[in-house]
């Protein structure tokens, strides 16, 4: 268990201290720019989720609770992919019920208070990115 939360520990550190590419004052396009969300995913997801997606990243057998094959969602759910769901669960700032417990880091609160810190705009684009490229590789 020491081991998993000193992994879990590392993976956040990282990602908390990725410099803040722009002040809260600019606009969440100017954030994104270079920064589309499959870059996104590979620098705060893979890790747990693998770089395609599919539960199997290198720190995955470490957990407690397997990550989740993210290129199913869609198939899970009947073949709807949930947008504002899918959002809310990697924010992770707000329970959202059948989700279960809370393994997964608060990426809401991780980009709110990175580097210079991002505003809330920021942070909806930087997820609402990732979001957007996990619609993209469900299965089909």
């Amino acid at each position: 268990m020491a081991r998993l939360a000193c992994a879990l520990c590392a993976v956040v550190a990282f990602a908390l201290s990725m410099p803040a590419t722009a002040s809260a004052q600019q606009t969440s396009e100017a954030i994104l720019a270079g920064s589309d969300g499959g870059s996104l995913f590979r620098t705060y997801c893979a890790s747990c989720h693998g770089t395609e997606a599919k539960g199997d990243g290198p720190l995955a057998e470490n957990l407690r609770i397997r990550p989740a094959d993210l290129t199913l969602i869609a198939k899970r759910n009947k073949g709807a992919f949930d947008a504002d769901k899918v959002h809310r669960i990697i924010d992770g700032r707000e329970a959202v019920k059948g989700h279960g417990g809370s393994d997964m880091p608060v990426w809401g609160d991780a980009f709110k208070h990175s580097g210079g810190g991002f505003s809330e705009t920021a942070v909806k684009a930087r997820i609402d990115a990732i979001v957007e490229y996990l619609k993209s590789i469900q299965a089909k």
